[in-house]
């Protein structure tokens, strides 16, 4: 498949290696010659100076055949022309916009096309991560019968085992991340202060659960 990022910041440089390295087609575009230098040395794609909206720039990246565009840049308002232009004169499907001030984000949903706002998915990321006991959910299958919910291990279940922790019904481990790497959970794996569960589990199940884990916070 062939990608158009326009952007070489940190983002687009580290999006353009990724799809570089599974063997796709990747052009990267900035108008800034020096950002080229966020590509790593093994970067196997092509590299186009110029403005990402000009369209000689965008003809020199292939615009025409991308299967897919993400405008990538640090200007909210620039990303959703570039993802306008990309949506309505080339007629892209997979488009993705990067939203950097959550205020702007408005104006951009307005354009029809994915967006990704690391200000708002990171502070709402790390607001569940400081909740110790919450269970948020982070996936909805159906009617919300069966969900992913996410659950950090309190202090006071340290040292006992998954299945000591989870209720006899309606739970089933998904993984358990534990210093940035995630594996998935044998009933006997001994938990740690902290790991991150994912758990499928019905509204029954979760709720057997807090319960299971409020007795022993409060003792």
């Amino acid at each position: 498949m062939h990608f158009v990022v326009v952007g070489c910041g940190r983002v687009g440089s580290d999006l353009a290696s990724r799809l570089s390295k599974n063997n796709h087609s990747v052009v990267v575009i900035d108008l800034y010659p020096e950002a080229f230098d966020h590509l790593p040395h093994d970067f196997q794609g092509r590299m186009v100076e110029g403005e990402g909206l000009a369209q000689d720039v965008l003809h020199r990246a292939g615009i025409e055949e991308a299967d897919g565009l993400a405008a990538v840049t640090d200007s909210d308002s620039v990303n959703a022309v570039i993802a306008h232009v990309a949506k309505t004169v080339y007629h892209i499907d997979s488009i993705v916009v990067r939203n950097t001030d959550p205020a702007w984000r408005p104006f951009q949903e307005a354009f029809g096309v994915q967006i990704v706002s690391s200000a708002g998915w990171g502070a709402q990321r790390i607001e569940e991560l400081l909740y110790p006991t919450a269970t948020p959910i982070v996936f909805s299958a159906g009617n919300g019968e069966v969900e992913i919910y996410e659950c950090a291990v309190p202090d006071p279940w340290a040292g006992a085992q998954l299945r000591e922790m989870l209720p006899e019904q309606g739970v089933i481990p998904v993984s358990i991340t534990r210093a940035g790497r995630a594996e998935l959970p044998a009933p006997e794996m001994v938990l740690e202060s902290g790991d991150l569960l994912h758990l499928s589990a019905t509204l029954e199940g979760i709720e057997a659960l807090r319960k299971r884990l409020d007795s022993r916070m409060e003792h």
